[in-house]
């Protein structure tokens, strides 16, 4: 509950004179951004925790490789966040309840730990120690400031392991730059832009967590969804699906097995439009990844290669073509997306993709 709801003289807005109120609308977009990066970071870390569960439990279903059953494990996703301001603190609660990440899989490396109290009391570790937290993450949040972020890169490059996915929010620090700077390519950075039609849906009154619960709220945080004024670059999907590959390619998994585990992690949700049955639903190919000269050489049994995930995000894919010109697969993804936050579109909710966003 808002106490100050009704008390107009406490609102924010009561303060600000007449002349710049239009600037007002920067509020809502400050907010929506923030509801965005939460979602799509959230996501993000629930295909990863689900494709562990898919890898560990139905490995002797899937007939992997001896390779591959002796590099399985069952260990928890481990998940660290650089930077414990208003975004560390928003991320940590939401990945806790949402994903959601047991308190110890979730730490927290800031200057000042002390600030975290309500964090700790949740019993997630806060402390000061980026290069111990990298070392010990799977997946490792940057929220820090643009200043902060070379001498944070310079203190954990030589920590990092090859499949640990850095997920980058600072967004005055393009891939490239950030790619130099950590000596690494397994690099996720979402970028968002504004649209011309901007509608403050994002619900002021509302912790980023109820929000998400939110179906209109949460529909506009979509990846193909424009409400809201506020657009994801699809670049960051494919980013998604080929750090899939990669956590595949280090378990040295043949890709004709990732293709089909692919197909039941991203693919499962058929409904009505597919056609009469499931089969009917789109299924990944080997040549939707990498280039058919490639895949003419590549045996039933080898992996993936492993893929620059900078790469991925700054040029045109395999998957690029195959997800521009595929609206099933949009739907499906779109369909994915929601369930995954406990919501499902019906006939009456239907998909609100308005087709392949300008990159």
């Amino acid at each position: 509950m808002d106490m100050l709801k009704d008390l107009e003289s406490l609102q924010f807005e009561y303060g600000v004179p007449e002349e710049d109120r239009i600037w007002l609308y920067l509020q809502g977009r400050s907010r929506g951004l923030m509801i965005e990066a939460c979602a799509h970071a959230t996501f993000f870390c629930k295909l990863l925790y689900n494709l562990r569960a898919s890898l560990n439990e139905n490995q002797n279903s899937r007939q992997l490789s001896i390779v591959s059953l002796n590099a399985a494990t069952t260990e928890e996703l481990k998940v660290g966040i650089i930077g414990g301001g208003h975004l560390g603190k928003q991320l940590a609660h939401t990945l806790l309840q949402l994903v959601p990440i047991p308190a110890e899989c979730l730490r927290i490396s800031t200057r000042r730990p002390e600030t975290l109290g309500e964090l700790q009391k949740l019993k997630i570790k806060c402390f000061y120690q980026n290069a111990n937290l990298v070392s010990w993450a799977d997946v490792i949040f940057l929220c820090c400031l643009p200043s902060q972020l070379p001498s944070i890169c310079l203190e954990i490059q030589t920590s990092l392991s090859k499949t640990s996915i850095v997920y980058s929010f600072v967004a005055a620090i393009p891939l490239p730059r950030l790619k130099l700077l950590l000596s690494h390519t397994n690099i996720l950075r979402p970028q968002y832009r504004f649209g011309e039609d901007s509608v403050n849906i994002w619900g002021a009154n509302k912790e980023i967590v109820a929000a998400l619960q939110d179906p209109t709220i949460l529909q506009a945080t979509c990846p193909y969804s424009p409400a809201g004024g506020i657009i994801l670059n699809i670049k960051w999907l494919e980013g998604v699906f080929y750090a899939v590959l990669n956590i595949c390619t280090a378990r040295n998994m043949a890709h004709s097995q990732v293709l089909q585990l692919l197909s039941d992690l991203f693919l499962s949700m058929h409904f009505e439009d597919c056609g009469k049955d499931a089969a009917s639903c789109p299924k990944f190919q080997l040549t939707d990844f990498v280039s058919k000269a490639y895949g003419k050489n590549l045996s039933q049994e080898r992996p993936f290669p492993w893929f620059d995930l900078t790469a991925v995000q700054l040029k045109a894919t395999p998957f690029s073509q195959h997800l521009s010109s595929s609206p099933l697969l949009q739907d499906h993804l779109t369909r994915l997306y929601c369930d995954s936050f406990g919501i499902s579109l019906t006939n009456e909710q239907p998909v609100i993709s308005t087709g392949y966003p300008s990159q």
